[in-house]
């Protein structure tokens, strides 16, 4: 599944493929995704609307539309947006597709079909906020060892479990939290309530190295992740753990170690993260 930085180098190829743009149309496949389509939405808020910035908040982009609209795709476990040709030919899980004033086409395409997208008001938005209870992303001042110890106090949660909870930190998914806790030193099943402050300041600050490089890098493509240009990234070329179980600990020489927890792969190094 596209983690934090995956989702950002989308954002960030996208903006300036699309914004001051005019959707000309919306286009709809006949299957429906995590959620079905919200056609008369689109159809009243995203026909006819400029867009006029494109974001990230957590694992979602977000489209700003004339009109105060903001339509928000999640991509899911496959889900690809893409800049082609109107004549380009369609592929066989292409969506959505939304034909803009430049003669492109936007599509959204999604073999698994577990992304999703959803179009609001600014009234809606008002009303129903959609990252009601989310905690703060891991670029923001919020993001710090005071908040963390607070978030900690009291808990006996895995430190992994905890960083992947979209209620105390967005975006850290699996690969980077793995990552994270062995940059950091830590064990990946360390309860929270045990680690100090320091701890949670090595936490906090290699977790924001990780995600920039990772970024820089245009993400990991595990699977079947690329960017709006179709490329894939290449931090997975980086990984010191993740997916590295049995081969040598790039800090020790120790074979990385995988266990499951809370249903999830979990890597580490045995002698690094003791």
């Amino acid at each position: 599944m596209p983690e934090l930085p995956e989702v950002e180098v989308v954002c960030q190829g996208l903006g300036p493929l699309v914004c001051k743009r005019k959707i000309i149309s919306v286009s709809f496949s006949n299957k429906r995704l995590r959620k079905p389509f919200p056609r008369a939405k689109m159809y009243r808020h995203v026909e006819g609307a400029f867009i006029l910035g494109v974001e990230r908040r957590a694992k979602y982009i977000l489209l700003r539309l004339t009109g105060k609209a903001t339509m928000l795709f999640h991509l899911g476990m496959t889900g690809k947006i893409g800049i082609f040709d109107c004549d380009t030919p369609r592929r066989k899980h292409d969506h959505l597709r939304f034909l803009l004033d430049n003669g492109k086409e936007m599509r959204f395409n999604d073999v698994r079909r577990f992304g999703c997208v959803e179009v609001y008001s600014e009234k809606e938005l008002r009303e129903h906020d959609p990252f009601a209870g989310l905690g703060p992303e891991p670029f923001s001042e919020e993001f710090s060892a005071e908040y963390l110890l607070e978030k900690a106090r009291g808990k006996r949660q895995p430190v992994k479990s905890f960083l992947m909870d979209n209620r105390v930190v967005v975006g850290l998914g699996n690969i980077y939290a793995n990552e994270t806790l062995f940059a950091a030193c830590t064990h990946p099943q360390a309860p929270v309530n045990r680690l100090s402050k320091l701890d949670w300041q090595r936490i906090v600050k290699k977790s924001r190295l990780i995600l920039k490089k990772a970024i820089a890098m245009g993400g990991s493509t595990i699977s079947d992740y690329e960017n709006v240009s179709g490329e894939a990234g290449y931090f997975q070329l980086e990984l010191a753990v993740y997916g590295r179980q049995g081969q040598s600990c790039k800090r020790c020489g120790q074979p990385i170690e995988r266990s499951v927890l809370a249903g999830r792969a979990t890597f580490f190094c045995p002698v690094c993260q003791k």
